[in-house]
């Protein structure tokens, strides 16, 4: 008997935990590692009682999950824990800003390579070509690719 409520427990936690993974926990997370070595070790443990047992658990426990697997799904049981909120929102690249080659601007942290510069009064993206760039060095946009702008600083771009 106490074999019987050892198998039902670790396969019960076993559904539980990769239940959990599947549905509340995004990723790989100690929850899906637990359910699965639960798995294991309730199957082992059944084969350990007798090969019948072993093969009732197995099935069982497939049944079992496949079952709860399904009544998640659909009895959206997970949709007050769900992001809803459609994103209409649209980010302008730089070029659409008016950001062209030959702006001048200055950066707001340090480019190494890339980090976040003013040009026009307007944060971007800013992109060094090699080297380094400190804060508030002077800059001038050498290139504009989409949402990031290639910059160098004004003494070299003079040279």
């Amino acid at each position: 008997m106490l074999d019987i409520v050892i198998i039902v427990f670790l396969m019960g936690l076993a559904i539980a935990l990769v239940l959990a993974e599947i549905f509340l926990l995004p990723g790989i997370t100690l929850a899906g590692i637990g359910g699965a070595l639960f798995a294991a070790g309730g199957v082992i443990y059944a084969y350990t009682v007798g090969a019948t047992a072993g093969n009732i658990t197995l099935i069982a426990s497939a049944v079992l999950f496949l079952a709860a697997f399904f009544f998640l799904l659909r009895k959206n049981s997970f949709r007050r824990v769900a992001l809803n909120a459609d994103v209409d929102s649209k980010l302008p690249s730089s070029r659409e800003l008016g950001i062209a080659p030959g702006d001048e601007g200055v950066t707001l942290s340090r480019l190494a390579p890339i980090g976040k510069a003013s040009v026009k009064g307007i944060t971007v993206e800013a992109k060094s070509r090699e080297e380094f760039i400190d804060e508030q060095t002077p800059v001038v946009v050498v290139r504009v690719d989409g949402y990031n702008v290639t910059v160098v600083p004004k003494t070299e771009y003079d040279i």
